[in-house]
């Protein structure tokens, strides 16, 4: 049990850090600022980063619990 379990969190921690280097910044310089700007006059943009922050979302709360798990067993 203690060996799956160790795997499983190698690997969620290996999607955890994949997922959040494809992520770009929140501030990109002028640009950032100018683009952080609009998008909160104009909403926020929909696609591909929505979904990278549901999924670091995920594998952050599975992350934490694998951990946790790892403590009791």
């Amino acid at each position: 049990m203690s060996l799956v379990l160790t795997i499983i969190h190698v690997l969620v921690a290996i999607g955890l850090i994949v997922s959040v280097i494809l992520q770009s910044g929140k501030s990109a310089g002028l640009s950032g600022a100018i683009a952080g700007g609009a998008e909160s006059f104009f909403g926020r943009k929909k696609g591909l980063e929505e979904k990278l922050e549901r999924i670091t979302v995920i594998l952050a709360v599975v992350f934490v619990v694998t951990a946790l798990l790892s403590v009791l067993f």
